[in-house]
């Protein structure tokens, strides 16, 4: 006779759990990454598709979830003080703001590429989207 197996219940919950919560950040960065890599923008670091990312993933986010999102994950990953990192921030509290004004998913790439394309280097309103100068771009992207 075989000894029964316990069953575990709070594992598989947890096991779930922990798939749905690496699903969405994935679902995020496929969605977001899908549009970059097709994009015409120069300036993958710190240039206007840097803006473009910052500011279409945090739509989406804010969009799916809520701005205070983008907010928490602003205190998180941006360090703040680098030049470069007030542009992110900068870039994604628009994308925040994009994405809680959509009314439809669909909606929310064409609204991020119309404020990118009235973006520009170090923009002095915080309603506009803004880069660093070419001089500062550098090659590749900042995953």
């Amino acid at each position: 006779m075989r000894p029964s197996k316990r069953k575990r219940p709070w594992l598989r919950r947890l096991v779930l759990a922990a798939l749905i919560l690496a699903a969405y950040p994935a679902s995020v960065l496929t969605y977001t990454w899908s549009h970059v890599l097709q994009s015409p923008l120069p300036g993958g670091r710190h240039g206007p598709l840097d803006a473009y990312r910052h500011t279409l993933a945090s739509a989406v986010v804010a969009y799916t979830l809520d701005a205070r999102a983008v907010h928490l994950v602003n205190g998180v990953m941006e360090r703040r003080g680098k030049r470069a990192n007030t542009m992110d921030i900068q870039n994604n509290l628009i994308g925040a703001g994009i994405g809680s004004r959509a009314t439809r998913f669909a909606d929310i790439e064409p609204m991020v590429a119309r404020r990118v394309a009235s973006g520009c280097i170090d923009a002095a309103s915080p309603d506009q989207t803004t880069w660093l100068p070419q001089s500062a771009w550098k090659e590749g992207f900042a995953w």
